[in-house]
């Protein structure tokens, strides 16, 4: 074998080297996942209010094993028989649960118990494993004239003459003005046999809880937003390359990062216009179904210009279109709120923040890997390879959103964005890339940059491995 051909042979060995590696990474990190879930005991009852400048609402979660002995009803069956039984006796039901949940100012003294407005019952699905362990979900309304007290009583004792086992928990689910949003777990009061009626303190209004509230409900909207990320995701890949008669490496690291920066801040300004337009009631927004449907179609859009360029070296463009329409998607956090405009006002600045921070996260974590690998023989394959896939899932997505079919994306693309245990994937993609681009360096087989003349060409590189 000539000198030539065993440099060939290494070269076809170290592109197989990187891909593998870091498939093997990615196997390891799924073989990894898993873990316990938060769900309701299965012998606790609930009361979660929401509360705002003007109203009070809420819903009680009962377990249908205490519900089938207080009220003699079979309860069994599948869901749909089960919710047509609650259905046939929604007054008997409504009528225990009236005797046992109140609301108002000095309710032990029968002084003022407001009216509760009672809607339709659901079941709520535990993620235990018995059947028995399911709630059946009451939603009522408050009847408060003018402004909501920030301090009233609250009785709720269902159960407690029948069975005294559990507690019954009262939980905030939100409260704006306090900085309470979308609290599942934390409860305000434990009600027992002992404690039958409690007064609620809801505390005082704040400006700056309603904000880092909303901060932390934006980040998390990104954490749990994987289409959004995907987005910034796809747009990242090409970040590290500038195309001239095909990609290439850019130069240095302040030239990607003005790439990074550009299309980050178009998409910044898109969305934040129509987040804040669409939040405030002055935008009306299509159904979510079709702009859910154009955020996917983002993604395709953007993975395809990776592939074939559709605005070449002008990404930030595609950024700023498309986010226009992430910002609606942002939107619909807000949409319906029943607060005060200031309030309203407080609330999506500090979730834009949040966005804005979330979408940092990801470009900070992720940049570093990527320009380090720009130069080597495995970064376009993986490129490629990376927005082809992201094509086919956001295609999958489309379909999914548009014709509102399952076929199974979710369940695919979930678990890999599972928090906090991407972070160790993100981390150990970056180690992976720098041993890779040191050991690509040291033997000499770094591709040139766009702008390095003196540089042999490319192919050259790909062809010839330094002895």
């Amino acid at each position: 074998m000539s000198e030539q051909q065993a440099n060939r042979a290494a070269v076809r060995r170290s592109r197989r080297f990187g891909p593998v590696a870091i498939g093997l990474a990615l196997v390891a990190l799924v073989l990894s996942w898993g873990g316990p879930a938060a769900a309701h005991s299965g012998q606790d009852s609930y009361v979660y209010l929401d509360v705002t400048e003007t109203s009070l609402s809420g819903r009680a979660e009962l377990p249908i094993a205490d519900l089938r002995e207080a009220l003699g009803l079979p309860l069994v069956g599948t869901d749909a028989e089960i919710i047509s039984e609650l259905l046939a006796n929604q007054d008997e039901l409504i009528a225990y649960t009236d005797e046992h949940f109140a609301i108002g100012a000095e309710v032990a003294d029968g002084a003022t118990e407001w009216e509760l407005d009672f809607g339709e019952a659901e079941l709520f699905f535990s993620e235990l494993q018995e059947a028995d362990d399911n709630y059946i979900v009451l939603p009522f309304d408050v009847v408060v004239d003018g402004q909501v007290p920030r301090t009233f009583d609250v009785q709720f004792d269902p159960f407690l003459d029948e069975n005294e086992i559990g507690n019954h928990l009262l939980l905030i689910g939100n409260d704006w003005q306090a900085g309470v949003i979308d609290n599942g777990f934390e409860d305000l009061a434990t009600f027992n046999d002992a404690t039958r009626v409690q007064t609620i303190d809801l505390g005082d209004t704040s400006v700056l809880s309603n904000f880092t509230s909303s901060v932390e409900l934006g980040v998390d909207h990104i954490k749990t937003g994987p289409d959004h990320i995907l987005f910034v995701l796809v747009l990242l890949l090409p970040s590290v390359l500038i195309f001239r008669n095909g990609w290439k490496p850019t130069d240095g690291f302040m030239f990607s990062l003005w790439r990074v920066l550009k299309v980050v801040t178009m998409f910044t300004i898109a969305h934040s216009i129509t987040f804040t337009l669409a939040g405030l009631g002055l935008l009306p927004l299509p159904s979510p179904r079709i702009v859910e449907s154009i955020i996917a179609v983002s993604i395709a859009v953007a993975a395809v210009h990776n592939i074939r360029p559709l605005a070449a070296n002008q990404e930030w463009l595609i950024s700023f279109v498309f986010g226009l329409f992430h910002g609606m998607g942002f939107a619909s956090l807000v949409a319906g709120l029943d607060v005060s405009r200031s309030t309203q006002l407080i609330s999506l600045l500090g979730r834009n923040v949040g966005i804005e921070i979330g979408q940092a996260i990801v470009v900070l974590l992720l940049f570093p890997a990527l320009f380090l690998l720009r130069r080597t023989v495995y970064y376009r394959p993986f490129f490629v390879m990376a927005s082809v896939l992201l094509t086919i899932l956001a295609l999958g997505w489309m379909l999914e959103r548009a014709w509102e079919i399952d076929l199974g994306m979710d369940t695919v693309v979930d678990p890999v964005f599972d928090f906090p245990r991407i972070l160790f994937f993100v981390a150990g993609f970056t180690v992976l890339a720098a041993v890779i681009q040191r050991f690509e360096g040291s033997r000499g087989r770094l591709l040139p940059t766009a702008g390095d003349d003196s540089a042999a060409p490319a192919e050259d590189v790909l062809e010839t491995v330094a002895s």
